[in-house]
């Protein structure tokens, strides 16, 4: 299970990654026109990823713990997972509720800033978690 749960965090890390890096950027590349439509499409099929992802993360993570994985690095792993919950209830859903409405690069650039703390929190997951393994 650490195994599968360690694989998970890791798709998850390059995933947030990519988003952040690649996919945010590409917002301000997209024209006002069609901003709304590639926007909500963005969302749904991130969603569609995302999702199921996290809550893998979240049950192999709940299950390693009920079944005696106490590891200081695990149980700092831990840790990020409401940090990451609350950044995205906080900051990151607020700017894509905005960003439905158009495009806006003030939005945008907050989108792009706030997410480095979900970027670090998984990379930072991930990091504990494989020492963890050790």
């Amino acid at each position: 299970m650490l195994t599968a749960h360690l694989a998970i965090t890791w798709f998850i890390v390059g995933l947030i990654w990519v988003i952040q890096i690649i996919v945010y950027p590409q917002f301000r590349r997209v024209g006002a026109a069609e901003f709304r439509v590639y926007h909500f499409s963005h969302c749904l099929r991130i969603g569609l990823m995302i999702v199921p992802l996290v809550l893998l993360e979240a049950g192999t993570a709940a299950w390693l713990f009920y079944q005696g994985l106490r590891s200081t690095p695990f149980v700092i792993s831990l840790g990020m997972i409401p940090l990451i919950g609350l950044s995205t209830a906080i900051w990151q859903a607020p700017q894509h509720t905005r960003l439905t409405q158009g495009r806006d690069d003030a939005v945008i650039h907050r989108l792009i800033l706030t997410n480095w703390v979900r970027t670090l929190a998984w990379t930072a997951r991930g990091v504990l978690v494989s020492l963890s393994v050790s």
